[in-house]
């Protein structure tokens, strides 16, 4: 084996979040050195500029690589989603579907709220000769949206027009749910295929994000991670709110009983290890064991945990919201109020639902909520990449929520069936 593919073993082997933090410390590095070359102007600017500007291919393929496979990573999970997956009928089923979608859409509404009560801007490329306009009203938002969705499926996943793809995407679900077992299979082994594909790219997040903010500090200095900083409080606190607040909420509203102890025991022994693994689907064993030692009924989590691994994505449901409403504060053609915001909660808590399971998965269904608005795909795949570089922190918040959530309503739902 040559030293080159030793070296490339060695980095496919490496943990993804030591890598994406040295790509970000080393990005920071090179871009406060260009930033305090422009002062200087002369011989030392131009090398300043032409490294840069050379560092920034590396972000721009990144985010361009995104781009391309983020349409049919979305019309591919969201489909065969809808035609593989199995609800069961077991005894307090219904319950905890209603209340995994339930949680999903208030988990929407709560980071529309704190992203008015505490707006973000990014810094963004393009934004000032992007051709965009403000939605006058709700009406005029639903009639985009209608327009959208039934728009032709090739040219929607062509263009990155995520409402019709999200559209086509559930009517092709409903309409092969009673396909053979083999096409199920097939649906399966593409939605494998696409997703190792988009295992490969984030694989990649090192480089795209060494060369993204390299190249942003060194266009704005402090003004990049003073909106890096502002996003990732408002995302963890809105999760925060959610976790202790929301959860606990619909946990006494249906049992009358203090919600806490069972909220502490999930984050304790559920949360953490979800934090670390940054995957719902590696903790679905947790959660077994944890709904086993609450003395839950096994006919139901066994079903449930597997469940709400792939449709309870209150996390999932903040990022997008978030992040969709940071591209609109960050375009000065836009300017949206809270009730075409809410409608950004309906999309939000659908896109969650079909995110995608691997890491930073629910960063590629960004752009759908951001189409509502009418922003470009090439402006929404720089806020994604945005996600990427506080993904660190972002992602392994979001799925400590998404996976404990699944043991609070298990718990929940056959509290009420004893």
């Amino acid at each position: 084996m040559s030293a080159f593919s030793k070296l490339a073993r060695r980095y496919a082997d490496g943990n993804l979040i030591v890598q994406i933090l040295i790509g970000i410390i080393l990005g920071a590095i090179v871009g406060f050195w260009g930033h305090s070359q422009l002062g200087a102007g002369g011989e030392s600017a131009n090398f300043a500029n032409s490294i840069l500007n050379t560092i920034s291919i590396l972000g721009n393929l990144f985010v361009g690589a995104l781009k391309a496979v983020a349409p049919i990573l979305v019309f591919v999970l969201v489909a065969t989603s809808i035609i593989t997956k199995e609800f069961g009928e077991t005894k307090g089923m219904g319950k905890i579907v209603f209340l995994y979608l339930l949680a999903t859409f208030l988990a929407a509404v709560v980071a529309v709220c704190a992203s008015f009560m505490f707006p973000v801007e990014l810094v963004l490329k393009g934004v000032e000769t992007a051709q965009l306009s403000s939605p006058q009203n709700v009406i005029d938002v639903l009639k985009d949206l209608i327009f959208k969705i039934v728009q032709n499926p090739v040219v929607a996943i062509s263009t990155g027009n995520y409402i019709g793809i999200i559209a086509w995407a559930v009517g092709a679900g409903i309409a092969l749910r009673s396909c053979s077992k083999e096409t199920k299979n097939v649906f399966k082994d593409v939605s494998e295929g696409i997703t190792k594909i988009v295992k490969f790219v984030i694989r990649l997040a090192p480089f795209g994000i060494f060369g993204l903010v390299a190249i942003s500090i060194h266009e704005t200095g402090f003004d990049a991670l003073a909106g890096y900083l502002k996003l990732i409080l408002v995302l963890v606190g809105s999760m925060l709110f959610v976790a202790f607040g929301v959860n606990p909420l619909i946990a006494f509203i249906i049992t009358k009983k203090n919600p806490y102890p069972l909220i502490m025991t999930t984050i304790k022994e559920s949360a953490v290890t979800a934090f670390f693994t940054r995957s719902s689907a590696a903790n679905i064993p947790v959660n077994m064991a944890l709904c086993k030692k609450l003395g839950l009924k096994e006919e139901l989590y066994s079903i449930s945990i597997p469940l709400g691994a792939t449709i309870n994505m209150a996390g999932a449901a903040v990022t997008i919201s978030v992040l969709a409403l940071a591209a609109v504060n960050s375009l000065d053609h836009i300017t949206v109020d809270f009730a075409d915001a809410l409608l950004l909660s309906f999309i939000s808590a659908i896109g969650a639902c079909g995110a995608s399971g691997v890491a930073g998965g629910s960063l590629l269904l960004v752009p759908l909520a951001c189409a509502l608005f009418g922003i470009s795909d090439d402006i929404a795949m720089q806020v994604v990449a945005v996600g990427f570089i506080i993904g660190v922190i972002q992602d392994s918040v979001e799925t400590a929520l998404n996976s404990s959530s699944d043991v609070v309503f298990t718990a929940i739902a056959s509290e009420t069936i004893k």
